[in-house]
């Protein structure tokens, strides 16, 4: 086992998808569900989100491929994109926005919590669906190292499940301001990780 990339897989897809932050939205989200429908809702958020991930991880690069783009262009790219979402966790604009698409979906409808917001985008965003493919371009084929990108997925989303769980005390004892510094400091961690992507994609192309 690589260890390196087993520590990059897991550092990266956990401040991508931020498990901590998740706590608060599914808290809004589920509000005013008995106990059983929430373990259900987080349940069936979690097994979307591995599904999609896993998938991406398994097939992105070949879709990539069809499409005629390149894995450093795509790295550069999810670079870009993953250093967007860092800022926004800086700023404090991601959490804003996942509140508010949260009591959007409550409002619409309680069965589509699951999906949307919570599977989809806070669990398996755009962030993580790079981050995903990314990660298996670095494997390179290598069967042994994508088995550890997917087991990783699994573990980062048993994590996401068990937050999901807990959510109400871990936002009470956290509270507001702790999630917002925490959020701040990973959204620095995470632009660090994007400009490594755009510098390692660039050398690649720059190379050829």
């Amino acid at each position: 086992m690589d260890t390196d990339y087993l520590v990059s897989a897991f550092v990266t897809l956990l401040v991508v998808i931020e498990p901590l932050g998740l706590a608060p939205v599914f808290v809004s989200a589920t509000s005013g569900l008995d106990a059983a429908t929430q373990r259900t809702v987080a349940f069936r958020a979690c097994v979307y989100a591995l599904a999609i991930l896993a998938g991406a991880a398994l097939i992105g690069q070949r879709l990539l491929g069809a499409m005629g783009i390149s894995l450093p262009a795509f790295r550069i790219a999810g670079g870009f994109l993953l250093f967007s979402i860092g800022s926004e966790m800086v700023l404090g604009v991601r959490l804003q926005r996942d509140s508010k698409a949260a009591e959007q979906a409550l409002a619409e409808h309680v069965h589509h919590i699951a999906a949307y917001p919570l599977a989809i985008p806070l669990m398996a965003g755009p962030g993580a669906i790079t981050a995903a493919i990314l990660l298996a371009g670095d494997a390179h084929g290598n069967v042994a190292m994508l088995a550890t990108l997917i087991a990783v997925i699994a573990a980062i989303v048993a994590i996401c499940f068990v937050f999901c769980l807990v959510a109400g005390r871990v936002a009470q004892f956290f509270g507001t301001a702790a999630n917002l510094v925490l959020s701040r400091l990973l959204g620095v961690l995470l632009a660090a990780l994007a400009v490594q992507f755009v510098a390692d994609g660039a050398g690649a192309l720059l190379g050829k």
